[in-house]
């Protein structure tokens, strides 16, 4: 064993350890997808006075965020998205009306004077108490005659939990000018809070304070209570040192107390937000139900081992025993990436489930590659040992592996950047997935195989190995020797026409999209009766609900999806069917606004002319402008084909549709590169040779790889359309079509439209392998030398 291999050994093994010890003592956070539960998200508004900027929008979240904790919601997750917008989401909540209601309030920050302890249930209002000020007093009028008898009294408990009685509210939030928090170090009051009122709103908090200085220090009725949506915030005392009437004027106001540097934020961001309310919208309202989501935990569960042992039990078959160690290493793919996920603290969506699923299909990609090469060395020179031929495998084989990675993982950026919501989450397991397939593959393979090399008996009889020998699709191939592009136009022309078949499906059939991309909202119910659809539009029609789209979804399920609804008109909807079909229970609802509804539809559109620009601006710095850009009209060809297909299905067109059509971008593109790089280094070692006849020996030497590892990602893909249910179908059908078109143009469109620009084009052949600029000969060859070659000639 070289000291490299053991060095991948020690590598592997550590990574596996941590690997393991994370899959066992961590759990992955679920997305509401997965886990169920109601996701909102919020769009800041501009008021005449306020603009939604990150500042109003944070202090909106923080007068949220106190609402919602009233709720009695378990674990409420709420951040800021760019600069004015909020996502909310609530797990295991299934009816969203009482806290979208509680989200859409105004909100209302009031101030009161205390009128002493509190004898009632906390938040009942009580009628206040006559004057107790006796008839013959020559002091002040005690406050609590004021605003008089008729006033109402609110019990809320104060910040230590102690009930007050309060009055009427004197003072409202609109009032507040500023609040800020500061560290007093002069006066050694520590962390304080100062208030700035406006004009009018001064007078009333100096009267407000001055009738509750009439009282005497450590009374109740001393304090004023500072109240955020009928809940204490502050009850600060009035200081001895203000006389009874005096009151505070607006810039003396501070506010002290033992606070943190924390709590005193805290309690101007809230004070100040009170004042300044940001309006927000309801754009995008999705709900799941438990159920849907456990099914699909469920389902993802079954299609990724069934994929993977199917996967597994294919390589192993074509490559024998270093087949095997291959699928070990896969298995330990498995094992890291799914440890990378929960270690990053990634939520794990449905899409991302999917796109972890996927990634165990893609994964033996780097593998394949290898062994072919390997294969190819064992052909040429037979005589040379099995060691030196793997090694050489890897080597050649890097170049088509970082390339056809980096173009996945671009797509995944795409996927992260430019997505939305889950389909943010495929695009960071696939990122993971890419990287985790590399090391799983450079590394735990690498090692592996390199050890299996060294046994005697696994060298010598090289049907056992599985590279010794060229595979039953080399050796056909050899001998058929098609000649592919002897007349490479034709192939333009089929392209071209499957692309007119597509278009055509796209204006006769009309693309449907998705409620994501047009707004409105779509509503799947269960139904404990079954329901036939006609009876279900009718019960809903009659409902009032008469533009509703009634379908069929899932195992009997209804779908009704329509323009304009409210949490009011859902329950009604509902309720409607449950007049026919018994006990109704929701299981998915989409709820999107029509200005998401287009932003959504235009990001799509500028994330597919993104993904285009992005891998031709990389295909052309890593091979010639003919080359990159015969691969992207191969990915526009691939991406209409998959769209167009699913215009002639009648499948709808929304967010996972998009994060699939993206994928197939970066598979697409993933093809072309393996055959451009073999058609680099066989023209530049070649270099009199003509390039159609380059073309096509390049060709028919990388359909084994691209054979074999399309194989691998149909099965995970099939068992995901067969067993992913609804949720997933047309995820894994988009894929399917797409990684079959994109097989076709990788050698149809891309390398006969690459022949007809090189016709036009005057650039000279790419130089011989080794032969690039500055670089001496000698040194080159040395560069190239085998691992285990010594130099020594004879």
């Amino acid at each position: 064993m070289t000291r490299a291999t053991a060095v991948r050994a020690v590598l592997a093994v550590a990574v596996l350890l941590a690997s393991v010890f994370i899959t066992l003592t961590m759990s992955p956070r679920l997305g509401l997808d997965l886990q169920g539960g109601t996701r909102i998200v919020l769009q800041a508004r501009d008021t005449a006075t306020v603009e939604a900027d990150r500042e109003t929008t944070d202090r909106t979240l923080e007068v949220l965020r106190q609402r919602i904790d009233s709720l009695g919601v378990s674990e409420p997750t709420l951040t800021r998205s760019g600069e004015d917008r909020i996502i909310v989401e609530l797990p295991d909540v299934q009816d969203p009306r009482q806290a979208a209601e509680v989200i859409g309030r105004t909100a209302q920050l009031t101030f009161h004077a205390v009128e002493g302890e509190g004898t009632d249930q906390p938040g009942k209002k009580t009628p206040a108490p006559e004057s107790t000020t006796a008839p013959d007093s020559t002091t002040e009028p005690a406050p609590d005659t004021y605003p008089g008898p008729d006033s109402d009294r609110l019990m809320l408990p104060d910040e230590q939990g102690r009930l007050l009685a309060l009055g009427e509210p004197r003072l409202s939030g609109a009032g507040v000018e500023d609040a800020t928090a500061a560290f007093d170090s002069q006066g050694g009051a520590g962390w304080t809070v100062s208030l700035e009122f406006r004009k009018g709103a001064g007078q009333d908090w100096k009267k407000l304070t001055g009738e509750a200085a009439c009282h005497p220090a450590g009374d109740d009725r001393r304090r004023v209570a500072i109240v955020l949506d009928e809940k204490v915030i502050s009850s600060p005392q009035v200081d001895p040192s203000v006389g009874c009437r005096a009151g505070l004027p607006s810039g003396a106001t501070q506010i002290t107390g033992s606070f943190s540097a924390d709590e005193a934020r805290d309690l101007a961001l809230l004070i100040k937000g009170g004042a300044l309310p940001v309006p927000v919208e309801i754009v995008e309202q999705r709900t799941v139900g438990p159920t849907l989501g456990a099914e699909a935990i469920d389902a993802s569960a079954q299609a990724a081992l069934i994929g993977a042992a199917a996967t597994a039990l294919f390589i192993t078959v074509v490559y024998r025993l270093f087949g095997a160690l291959a699928a070990v290493a896969l298995g330990a793919y498995g094992v890291i990436s799914y440890a990378a996920l929960v270690a990053l603290g990634v939520t794990l969506t449905l899409p991302g489930l999917a796109g972890f699923v996927l990634a165990i299909g893609m994964a033996v990609d780097a593998n394949v590659l290898v062994f072919e090469r390997a294969r190819e060395e064992c052909a040429d020179q037979p005589a040379r040992s099995l060691r030196s031929a793997l090694t050489t495998g890897f080597r050649k084989a890097w170049s088509a592996v970082a390339d056809s990675n980096a173009t996945t993982l671009i797509a995944a950026g795409l996927l992260f950047f430019l997505g939305s919501g889950p389909v943010k989450g495929f695009g960071v397991t696939l990122a993971i997935g890419v990287v985790a397939s590399m090391f799983s593959a450079l590394v735990i393979a690498r090692a592996l195989t390199e050890i299996a090399a060294n046994s005697r008996f696994v060298s010598d009889y090289r049907g056992v190995n599985g590279i010794g020998r060229p595979g039953a699709v080399r050796t056909w191939l050899a001998r058929k020797d098609p000649k592919l592009f002897r007349k490479s136009a034709r192939w333009l022309v089929v392209s071209a026409a499957l692309v007119v078949v597509a278009v055509a499906g796209i204006v006769v059939r009309g693309v449907d999209l998705g409620v994501e991309f047009t707004g409105g909202r779509l509503v799947e119910y269960s139904t404990s009766r079954p329901v036939d659809v006609e009876t279900a539009r009718d019960r809903i029609a009659a409902a009032g609900f008469g533009d509703a789209e009634v379908t069929t979804a899932g195992d009997g399920d209804l779908s009704v999806r329509t323009g304009k609804l409210d949490n009011d008109g859902e329950h009604a909807l509902r309720a409607a069917l449950a007049e026919e079909g018994g006990e109704t229970t929701k299981v998915r609802d989409e709820l999107i606004g029509p200005s998401l509804g287009d932003e959504l539809r235009r990001n799509a559109l500028i994330a597919l002319g993104v993904a285009v620009a992005v891998q031709l601006a990389y295909l052309a710095v890593r091979f010639r402008w003919t080359f990159a850009v015969a691969s992207v009209v191969a990915m526009v060809h691939d991406v209409i084909l998959v769209v167009g297909a699913f215009a002639w299905l009648g499948r709808p067109v929304d967010g996972i549709f998009l994060a699939a059509l993206l994928t197939v971008i970066g598979y697409s593109v993933n093809d072309s590169v393996v055959v451009f790089d073999r058609v680099r280094e066989l023209w530049g070692a070649n270099r009199r040779t003509p390039l159609d006849t380059i073309a096509r020996r390049a060709v028919l030497q990388t359909v084994p790889r691209t054979v074999n590892t399309g194989m691998g990602a149909l099965f995970i893909l099939a068992a995901l359309a067969v067993l992913g249910g609804d949720s997933l179908a047309d995820f894994a059908l988009a894929l399917l079509i797409g990684i079959v078109v994109g097989t076709w143009s990788s050698v149809f469109t891309a390398v006969p439209g690459a022949l007809a620009l090189e016709r036009s084009a005057k650039a000279p052949p790419p130089p011989a392998p080794g032969k690039g600029k500055g670089t001496p000969r000698g040194k080159a060859r040395a560069a190239r030398r085998d691992p285990l070659d010594n130099g020594a000639r004879v």
